[in-house]
């Protein structure tokens, strides 16, 4: 997949979590380092949700001043990335309500009946295998965020949860509200279009 590689953290940096404690107890750096982690995977989230980059833009500070504003509140035992992602989630279905422009993500929920059990090789987002699809071309890289985009919703929000926010598929299921097979339905589901759309690269 045409993304930059997830920042890499020495064993000694502090854990998400612990950087968000810490900015909430007045700490600024902590915010700085924890924006510089996740800002570019968090605005590819939401970039390929839209299909918008300006308005990807304007969700990108409302997410941020959310996080701001509820640092105190965040919960210990909770993941950081589920809670920034279920922030961003929250954003976009605000803004697609507010617009009336497109399907909300509360709906389409009849499209993951009858799913194949298709194979999730390492092109997917399965359990054991991380999101590492290589781009040979800018053009490839184009085909493929292009596919990205043409995802049914459900289907997209579930594929980008776990390619940018390297959400496991249980996190999905809880950020989405739906069961653990239904996510799980969604990646192969999306796994397979792409897969699809990716075939005259091979």
């Amino acid at each position: 997949m045409p993304n930059e590689p997830a920042q890499e953290r020495s064993p000694a940096s502090p854990s998400d979590e612990a950087l968000l404690a810490d900015f909430a107890g007045g700490d600024a750096g902590a915010f700085a380092a924890l924006y510089s982690r996740h800002e570019r995977p968090v605005f590819r989230f939401l970039r390929r949700s839209l299909g918008n980059e300006a308005a990807a833009q304007d969700l990108m500070q409302e997410v941020w001043l959310a996080v701001i504003r509820h640092a105190a509140t965040f919960e210990p035992r909770a993941r950081f990335t589920t809670w920034l992602y279920g922030i961003a989630r929250n954003r976009l279905i605000d803004h697609w309500r507010a617009r009336r422009n497109a399907v909300s993500l509360d709906q389409e929920a009849a499209n993951d009946a009858g799913v194949a059990s298709a194979p999730i090789d390492c092109l997917a987002a399965g359990e054991d295998c991380e999101p590492e699809v290589q781009a040979l071309s800018r053009e490839q890289a184009a085909a493929f965020v292009a596919a990205v985009e043409q995802l049914p919703a459900l289907q997209r929000e579930a594929f980008l949860l776990h390619a940018e926010g390297g959400l496991t598929v249980e996190d999905v299921a809880q950020l989405t509200g739906v069961g653990r097979e239904t996510a799980k339905s969604r990646l192969r589901y999306a796994m397979t279009r792409l897969r699809a759309a990716m075939q005259p690269w091979r």
